[in-house]
């Protein structure tokens, strides 16, 4: 179905329905997406907020090209400060929606896949927490395990509302659920 609509990948429909049921880009102008490629997030973003917005995607892996002029990609690690740098040079301060579909290379040892996720998801709550506005939405994929009460916990005590949505456009046997934050509160970081 994917392919049949032009997305890169069905990931895209995880979050339509994660759009669906909280209007994530409602007023949203400017979209930072962590762990972009191949692209599919980048495409329903850029729907969502039109020609007047902008998406930034960046990923450690080059993104092809999805000839889209309101998104532009970067390659680099998200912790790098260079990289960091690139985003602010491209967005006018505060973005409006910071998503993370972030997974490791799936080794296939689960405990160890589920620690290499949730430390990803970590660096994701850091970005967020950076360069989010103050009432954006902090969308981020975790992966179910031994690690996942702790990282609900940071994301509950940096954000004051904070849901847990499995999409029906996930696998029946995944372990994934996201997380959708609102109104980033006391666990701001400091600029």
């Amino acid at each position: 179905m994917a392919k049949e609509e032009g997305y890169r990948s069905r990931a895209a429909y995880k979050l339509k329905q994660l759009d669906d049921r909280f209007h994530l880009f409602k007023g949203a102008r400017y979209v930072l997406d962590i762990g972009a490629a191949p692209g599919g997030w980048l495409q329903v973003a850029s729907e969502a907020v039109g020609e007047d917005g902008l998406v930034v995607g960046v990923d450690q892996n080059p993104i092809e090209n999805l000839e889209l002029d309101n998104v532009e990609t970067i390659v680099g690690d998200i912790l790098d400060e260079e990289t960091l740098d690139e985003i602010r040079e491209l967005l006018p301060g505060s973005v409006d929606v910071v998503l993370s579909d972030l997974s490791p290379n799936i080794s296939g040892a689960w405990e160890v896949d589920q620690f290499l996720q949730i430390d990803l998801a970590r660096m994701a709550l850091k970005v967020s927490q950076d360069l989010l506005r103050r009432d954006g939405w902090f969308v981020v994929k975790v992966f179910m395990g031994p690690e996942y009460e702790a990282y609900l916990k940071d994301v509950k005590s940096a954000y004051r509302k904070v849901n847990v949505v499995k999409p029906l456009a996930s696998r029946k046997g995944s372990a994934e659920v996201y997380l959708v934050a609102r109104h980033l509160g006391r666990g701001r970081r400091p600029r």
